[in-house]
């Protein structure tokens, strides 16, 4: 498989959307509303400061994308890129679509001086994910995420 790992462009957006339908309902058993997902989507096109997504292509056809989040590291220095919103179809999953997108995002922050790192979190539940994410190399670390979502 010819796979190509690039920038998205507000063109895949629908597929962006598409997928992240699909990882909610997969990972925890969520419905999204497809309109709030598509304005949130687009605002990451619209602001950049917002954050950035990333498609793997295979002949033309995006079969993985994943968004970058930022946040400030005082300890740091610098910025920690998070890995949000990782899909892979199913049909793709276990031929490496991740770790192209991964080793993307891995060399960007290798090549700038001011991220400091990457992070990510993953439902507790998504065995597969973290063994995935293990063997690239990324350590379950000794944080656990908390959050409150407003309704």
């Amino acid at each position: 498989m010819a796979l190509v790992v690039r920038d998205a462009s507000a063109a895949d957006a629908a597929r962006i959307v598409e997928f992240q339908l699909a990882m909610a309902r997969e990972t925890e058993g969520i419905e999204l509303d497809p309109a709030t997902l598509a304005r949130g989507v687009d605002a990451v096109f619209s602001d950049s400061g917002l954050g950035r997504y990333f498609v793997a292509a295979s002949d033309g056809v995006v079969i993985g994308s994943l968004m970058i989040t930022y946040e400030w590291s005082d300890w740091r220095n610098g910025m920690v890129w998070w890995i949000q919103s990782v899909y892979v179809t199913p049909e793709a999953r276990g031929s490496g679509v991740y770790r192209r997108l991964y080793e993307a995002i891995q060399s960007l922050v290798r090549d700038s001086v001011g991220i400091r790192g990457i992070r990510l979190y993953v439902d507790t539940r998504n065995s597969s994910a973290q063994k995935v994410y293990e063997r690239l190399g990324m350590d379950g670390g000794h944080y656990r995420v908390f959050e409150w979502m407003k309704e």
